[in-house]
């Protein structure tokens, strides 16, 4: 009775030993945070691998600190305009265009904290965060805010600057980001509603799928001044509803812009498009999509560059003072971390169909 007394008394001491020497060890490589939905997280103190679960909030860690990131949601290798070493990222897969999360990968690389883009517009819950916080435990999970709202990018980016340690960069980008914004955002704002241009977004080689203002996919158009004509129902998180060809003739947009090359150069020999004024009147533009989409796909905080292009490709009357090529060349090699060229900036200008 008495041994065994004693060895539950050495075995208590020896529990407690452990809890004295690897606490303060284990609070000195910790730091517990808020996260954008208000949950507590306990983080290492410095990270330096991150995965984000969909595209808007990793192309923000790329635009942010691109080194910390060990994948990507989607093959980068093909891509124009990026590095190479950030074209051997791994793709991890993701939750976009309704995809589920490959948990079996994401713990197998072990990175330090998980990234979560949360936006109730794209019919997110916390209850969401919480189950893949479960599932990729004791990763850490932590949840980013507006990641698909134009309007609002600088909360998300503040938090991750501050998050990752680079606080410089995230404040630059931001004042990129709202310098563009207001000056967009005012300009149009004097537009009476009955004079704004009608805008149809073509998506798919035939055109016939978009996506309604109500959608985040569909949201720069109206930040740019332009009416969205789309009259259809919201899809589901990738977008891309499907109309028909007697809905466009009857919206009979004055511009569109298109998120397929095949579409975009077939639209204007096609006779079911000819009468359209767009059409007739040679507006119609290629979205620029390289390394990631100006407009849409996906609806992250990539598109702060296709504000000023779309406000050009709109009202170009209100926006002979913006210098596109300027703002490229900035863009790209602060915050896509390419060193683009003269050549290469005309090169996107001219094949979206507007002049350099």
């Amino acid at each position: 009775m008495n041994k065994q007394w004693y060895r539950g008394l050495i075995l208590v001491l020896l529990a407690c030993c452990a809890i004295i020497c690897v606490s303060p060890v284990f609070a000195e490589n910790t730091r517990t945070i808020t996260d954008m939905v208000g949950r507590s997280v306990t983080i290492p103190t410095e990270i330096h691998s991150i995965l984000g679960t969909a595209p808007p909030t990793s192309e923000a860690v790329y635009m942010i600190k691109p080194d910390d990131l060990i994948g990507i949601n989607f093959d980068l290798k093909n891509s124009s305009y990026v590095p190479e070493k950030y074209k051997s990222l791994p793709n991890v897969g993701g939750q976009q265009m309704g995809s589920k999360l490959n948990y079996e990968t994401f713990q197998s690389m072990k990175p330090d904290i998980v990234l979560y883009g949360f936006d109730p517009a794209m019919g997110g819950n916390q209850a969401d965060i919480e189950d893949v916080q479960t599932r990729l435990n004791p990763i850490p999970v932590v949840a980013c805010a507006d990641s698909t709202n134009a309007t609002n990018y600088g909360p998300e980016i503040k938090f991750l600057g501050t998050l990752l340690g680079a606080e410089d960069r995230a404040n630059s980008l931001n004042s990129f980001y709202d310098n563009l914004y207001k000056k967009v955002t005012t300009t149009v704002a004097s537009i009476p509603d009955d004079q704004k241009k009608k805008v149809y977004y073509a998506e798919g080689p035939d055109g016939l799928k978009t996506d309604p203002a109500s959608s985040p996919h569909g949201q720069l158009i109206a930040v740019c001044g332009g009416n969205n004509v789309a009259e259809v129902s919201q899809g589901s998180s990738g977008g891309m509803s499907p109309v028909s060809m007697e809905q466009v003739v009857s919206w009979n947009p004055d511009v569109i812009v298109a998120g397929d090359k095949k579409f975009y150069k077939s639209v204007m020999t096609d006779p079911n498009w000819k009468d359209i004024k767009a059409v007739k009147d040679k507006q119609v533009y290629l979205i620029p999509n390289q390394p990631f989409g100006w407009i849409d796909r996906p609806p992250g905080a990539n598109r702060i560059i296709g504000i000023p292009w779309l406000a050009k490709v709109i009202y170009p009357e209100k926006f002979t003072d913006i210098d596109l090529n300027s703002l490229i060349k900035e863009y790209y090699t602060k915050y896509l971390n390419y060193d683009i060229t003269d050549t290469e900036v005309n090169t996107i200008i001219t094949y979206s169909g507007l002049t350099a």
